[in-house]
């Protein structure tokens, strides 16, 4: 009974921090999409959209490989939304980088992915 009670705090805690969040962040990125995830984890070091695409493919061996327009549309969402920002251009090439609020959103998943992972160990 004391693990599920301890579950539930960590929980809390892990909401918590979600509901410092603008409430259309939380419904748009929380959970978020494994293309979200990888653009924002990719996106710690700037970075476009066809570099992304190459470290994703790289990060899951072949086994996510991201369209160009749900790339395009993804970058363009997260960018109005202000999880990352455009740092420059080259070569025609638009070079984004994750904001500090995309690192809270990130950090955010990276401990409910811990969560579920956790648990899922503890159930086999």
């Amino acid at each position: 009974m004391q693990v599920f009670y301890l579950v539930d705090i960590y929980i809390a805690v892990i909401y918590k921090e979600v509901t410092d969040i603008d409430a259309h962040i939380k419904k748009v990125y929380v959970p978020m999409t494994e293309t979200g995830f990888y653009i924002l984890l990719c996106l710690q070091e700037p970075n476009h959209g066809y570099g992304i695409v190459q470290k994703v493919k790289e990060l899951t061996n072949g086994d996510l490989i991201l369209a160009p327009g749900t790339m395009y549309g993804s970058l363009s969402k997260m960018e109005k939304d202000g999880l990352i920002r455009f740092v420059r251009e080259e070569e025609k090439r638009k070079i984004y980088t994750i904001t500090d609020l995309g690192k809270e959103v990130l950090d955010i998943e990276r401990k409910r992915i811990r969560r579920l992972y956790k648990n899922m160990e503890e159930m086999k």
